[in-house]
């Protein structure tokens, strides 16, 4: 004769209870996971750069028009998270610190700001307004990073942009230059590092804006086409 087994009937409310208990071990268990792993989640410090730069006295006024097309970037060069650079052939980012705005538009919005307070233009605009021009601005953004370059010392940021100011009409290059304009940091801390990068943008914008100018007026009294 085969000996009987009994089982055990739970009652509705203690299987309920049982898997609310299952549950509960399995939420604790992804926590842990979660803490323990690669997934953790920081709220990161936003931080936007939006210099205002006085027009100098040796600006030029001209009597001509400009426009501002999209400046060029690669993706990596062009990103929200603040590039770092602890060694020249690595490239990280600043944990829990992001940009408002991406490198470019930053860069963008500052040279058309400071070319329209200048009021030593007759106008600038962007590229697609509508909005005739005698000359482009082209512009390569090649760096936007801070960089240790000395051992034992906060980081230097580093912005370069390549300039070219366009003859609309007949395509020509009028000007072109390189900017490089390289600001240390008061410390490591990340305070300070966006501080040197908004003295370091507010400084190339004013460089860029002179440059533009002063170029596009003497190719303006010399051109023949």
């Amino acid at each position: 004769m085969n000996a009987s087994v009994s089982i055990p009937v739970l009652h509705p409310y203690r299987r309920r209870l049982a898997r609310t208990f299952l549950l509960l071990l399995a939420c604790l268990a992804i926590s842990a996971c979660s803490v323990l792993g690669n997934n953790t989640r920081e709220r990161a410090t936003v931080y936007d750069l939006d210099p205002r730069v006085a027009a100098d006295p040796a600006w030029p006024r001209v009597d001509w028009q400009l426009a501002l097309p999209r400046v060029n970037a690669t993706r990596v060069g062009d990103s929200q998270r603040i590039a770092v650079r602890p060694m020249p052939n690595e490239l990280q980012v600043y944990k829990g610190a992001s940009w408002a705005r991406i490198p470019t538009d930053m860069i963008e919005d500052a040279i058309m700001r400071t070319l329209e307070d200048s009021g030593r233009i007759q106008a600038v605009s962007r590229q697609g307004s509508g909005i005739s021009s005698q000359y482009r601005l082209l512009l390569e953004l090649r760096r936007f990073e801070s960089a240790y370059t000395v051992a034992g010392e906060p980081p230097t940021v580093q912005i370069e942009l390549n300039a070219k100011l366009l003859h609309t009409a007949s395509q020509r290059v009028a000007a072109s230059r390189t900017f490089l304009q390289q600001t240390p940091a008061g410390s490591v801390a990340v305070e300070d590092v966006v501080e040197a990068f908004d003295q370091a943008l507010h400084a190339v914008t004013g460089d860029i804006v002179g440059w533009v100018l002063a170029s596009g007026n003497q190719d303006a009294k010399t051109r023949t086409d």
